[in-house]
């Protein structure tokens, strides 16, 4: 069964694409598109077969370096991922080559996000109405100009040091052109597409990380395209 037939994710989708479109009618420019839940445990933990999406507002994105005040957050989380950029159309039931051709770049990112629900299998659709704890996402400047992440590496920087690195930044998330089918596909489910320009964060490459209060500045680098990262406040 498609997780989109799940009937909290049913309810919990509906929701928040109602609450997108009345943004957007609201004069709200949105961008792209996010990916949660995606690694195994998180999946077997919430019942799911498939990853949750969410959506993503011209307002919450910041550029690299920007500072963002977590003072009033309950739980913030960021998470280092890859982010795909669109450069055509893409339909529900697309071949990977379909997929692997309609992606125009890579570029590392970080999602800033609250937690500020525990997620549970019996409020899933609270999750989703909630845009899965979005709060802002920040993208580097460089970009990998294929959707072939092959030869890649992601590292991410933590008080001044590395904290982890992979060359396999899809051990997490699963396969990147896969994600890209299933944002189209759910989407498709949903009355939306996946269209030219839009941007997909495409999971947490580490176990998403809990900021503490002595953090003030996260980095993740995608060699060899470049870098991007996050100052933190807590006024």
């Amino acid at each position: 069964m498609p997780v989109w037939d799940n009937p909290l994710i049913k309810k919990g989708m509906t929701a928040q694409l109602t609450t997108r479109r009345a943004r957007i009618a609201a004069g709200e420019k949105p961008f792209g598109w996010k990916v949660g839940f995606g690694a195994p445990a998180s999946m077997k933990k919430l019942g799911l077969s498939e990853p949750l999406i969410g959506y993503l507002m011209e307002g919450a994105r910041l550029p690299s370096g920007a500072a963002v005040s977590l003072k009033d957050y309950v739980r913030p989380v960021a998470e280092p991922e890859i982010a795909a950029v669109m450069g055509g159309d893409l339909a529900a039931g697309a071949a990977p080559t379909d997929v692997l051709a309609a992606i125009k770049e890579l570029r590392p990112a970080i999602e800033i996000a609250d937690l500020d629900l525990t997620p549970e299998p019996d409020n899933l659709d609270q999750v989703l109405a909630g845009d899965i704890f979005q709060r802002h996402v920040l993208l580097g400047e460089s970009a990998h100009p294929s959707g072939v992440v092959r030869g890649l590496t992601s590292r991410v920087i933590r008080r001044g040091a590395e904290f982890n690195r992979t060359s396999d930044p899809e051990a997490l998330t699963g396969r990147l052109v896969d994600i890209v089918a299933h944002v189209a596909d759910m989407l498709a489910a949903f009355g939306e597409n996946l269209k030219a320009g839009d941007i997909i964060i495409t999971g947490s490459i580490t176990p998403p990380l809990m900021i503490e209060r002595d953090e003030t500045v996260l980095a993740h680098a995608i060699d060899p395209i470049g870098e991007v990262a996050v100052n933190f406040n807590w006024s």
